[in-house]
């Protein structure tokens, strides 16, 4: 819009107009809102294969919070019945960007590949079989925000029970810390600081926003410049470990991360179809890999290979129960998508 301003008329006899506080009123009034900045959002991303309908509850919730711009489900292999169900859910929600076709590539690719559709500069990774109870996106940005110096962050990530889950919160993986869960060396000095355990499950529960070493990419909040900074997830790795392989890095970058205890999420877990047997087989390999990654130089080679031995002739012995567990549920139905059917 144009103003002019005319020149006052040069008359001999001006009179002076004197400003009175009062409004304008009529046509000329202007009402100025005040600015208010947008609710902050998230993308989440999600990687599924062979999920099995959990993974349409946990989109369904996912889709339902207000601060959830968009969802990214990155689909390394599903059945019909579920790609079914997740085309009918494309067909309705705008916000739901489905990648499929590619195979499965492996969770920490999947990731990567994921936060590359990102349309938000915070990114959410949440696993398929994750529900999100309302409020919990929204206390996690609110949290984010007020905390810059956060690169990170989880809530509580609860069992179906109401417990806390294993590995939700937890130290720093080492091979001193893996050796004390293990065996429970815990129990002998508990209160001295090189005896703690790798899971904090079971230590005194947390009532205030507090830092911890390593969470879950169960649900892990962050900027999505500090993701990408860091490299995003290591594809050294195929399956497990990932999320911890993360951690180390951000903790060496002297980065922070935090753990909100007031909203919890559940997390089903063992919803997929894919063998136990073949999960433990990659957690193994995983373990190996992250082992030789980040501690050659305090470890010898040796002490390495040994360990690397000790995790291999673990899953030997376990194998055969594991296995033997498995067939037995699949025989009597027991598997997560027969209860559901």
């Amino acid at each position: 819009m144009t103003v002019n301003i005319q020149p006052l008329p040069d008359t001999e006899h001006r009179q002076l107009i004197v400003a009175r506080d009062k409004p304008l009123v009529g046509p000329r009034a202007i009402n100025v809102s005040p600015v208010t900045e947008p609710a902050p959002t998230c993308t989440v991303v999600m990687v599924s294969f062979r999920t099995g309908p959990i993974l349409v509850d946990s989109l369904r919730a996912a889709l339902a919070s207000a601060a959830v711009s968009k969802v990214v489900l990155v689909d390394n292999g599903n059945n019909a019945d579920t790609r079914r169900a997740i085309a009918h859910i494309d067909s309705e929600e705008p916000r739901l960007d489905v990648l499929q076709g590619h195979g499965n590539i492996g969770f920490a690719r999947a990731c990567n590949l994921g936060v590359t559709r990102s349309d938000s500069d915070v990114v959410l990774l949440l696993n398929p079989d994750c529900i999100l109870r309302p409020g919990v996106v929204e206390r996690g940005l609110e949290v984010l925000a007020a905390h810059p110096e956060a690169s990170a962050l989880t809530v509580r990530i609860e069992n179906t029970d109401g417990s806390e889950q294993r590995g939700a919160r937890r130290n720093l993986m080492t091979p001193w810390t893996c050796l004390v869960e293990q065996f429970r060396l815990d129990r002998i000095m508990p209160n001295h600081p090189h005896f703690q355990r790798l899971n904090l499950n079971e230590t005194e529960p947390l009532h205030d926003v507090s830092p911890v070493e390593c969470i879950s990419g169960a649900f892990m909040l962050l900027p999505r410049r500090v993701y990408e900074a860091a490299g995003g997830m290591d594809e050294d790795y195929f399956l497990h470990v990932e999320d911890v392989d993360f951690c180390m890095r951000l903790s060496k970058a002297g980065h922070t991360i935090l753990y909100v205890p007031d909203v919890a999420v559940t997390h089903v877990k063992s919803t997929s179809r894919v063998s136990p047997l073949r999960i433990e087989w990659h957690k193994s390999v995983s373990v190996s890999t992250y082992f030789r990654k980040h501690f050659r130089p305090q470890y010898p080679d040796f002490i390495l290979r040994l360990i690397g031995m000790a995790i291999f002739l673990r899953l030997v012995v376990r194998a055969v129960p594991i296995t033997l567990t498995w067939v037995a549920e699949r025989l009597r139905g027991a598997n997560p998508e027969a209860r559901r059917n």
